[in-house]
């Protein structure tokens, strides 16, 4: 009978000490500190300093970090033809007109990405129809063209018309003043980045426009250069920074108050 509550007593003692001893064994709980209580200062960034420049008296006006490109009486300081020679458009009352057969011009400074504010002028005098009535263009690092027509009731192509991306994005609304009144182009362009490979964008380029203040290119998608026949992504070609260009279509289009802040 002793050998039998000896027996029993030293199973339980066993028993019970391996229980303590996985109890201790059990892993602490770690405690994380409580997080601090967020404040408005957490997330206000005070330097570097946002940078200063004076705006123009009006929205038209160049700001201060602006490149003025023509200022309505010389217009070789900053254009030439397209051979680099002085261009034989005709300045008239601070007004930069194209001379039928006198060719494009070109901006002598080359672009990359920027902000170009610039405004133009059909003739008032009404001649021709579709695209042949108060033609030109704003060619974007000599590439992409933003079309310049007298729209105002003028029927042609949807992607032709004024404020078009010509040939692949129309306008999303017509906002054209009549012939003979000034009207404004306001653009935003994001120059496009290349892969290894010259024929492939790596980030394509964009482009916003205001025409009259009034939004009628949201951040489109340029698929390629401007073509008047065929599918522009098969002409893409690597570049990089480029001039702005106008062009001579045959008519007496007028241009002023020419800006561009490089972005």
């Amino acid at each position: 009978m002793k050998k039998l509550l000896i027996i029993s007593s030293m199973l339980f003692t066993c028993v019970y000490g391996i229980g303590q001893t996985q109890q201790a064994a059990k892993p602490a709980v770690q405690k994380y500190p409580e997080r601090e209580k967020m404040t408005p200062g957490m997330t206000e960034i005070w330097e570097p300093e946002v940078k200063i420049i004076q705006p123009g008296v009006t929205n038209s006006d160049a700001p201060s970090d602006a490149i003025v490109l023509f200022n309505g009486t010389d217009v070789n300081s900053e254009w030439t033809d397209m051979q680099g020679n002085p261009t034989k458009w005709i300045v008239k009352d601070g007004a930069l007109i194209s001379v039928r057969g006198a060719g494009y011009i070109k901006s002598k400074r080359k672009f990359g990405s920027f902000q170009l504010h610039i405004e133009w002028k059909t003739p008032s005098e009404v001649t021709g129809e579709s695209q042949g009535r108060g033609n030109s263009g704003v060619f974007l690092q000599e590439l992409y063209e933003i079309q310049v027509l007298d729209s105002y009731d003028n029927r042609t192509y949807r992607n032709g018309q004024a404020a078009s991306m010509y040939k692949q994005y129309a306008p999303l609304v017509n906002v054209c003043r009549k012939p003979g009144e000034w009207q404004t182009y306001d653009v935003i362009y994001t120059a496009p980045t290349f892969r290894n490979d010259s024929t492939v964008y790596a980030t394509p380029p964009k482009v916003t426009v205001l025409q009259n203040g009034v939004l009628v290119q949201n951040n489109v998608v340029l698929r390629g250069p401007t073509e008047y026949i065929g599918i522009p992504e098969y002409f893409i070609k690597k570049h990089g920074p480029g001039s702005i260009e106008l062009q001579d279509h045959g008519n007496p289009v007028a241009f002023r108050n020419i800006w561009i802040r490089e972005l």
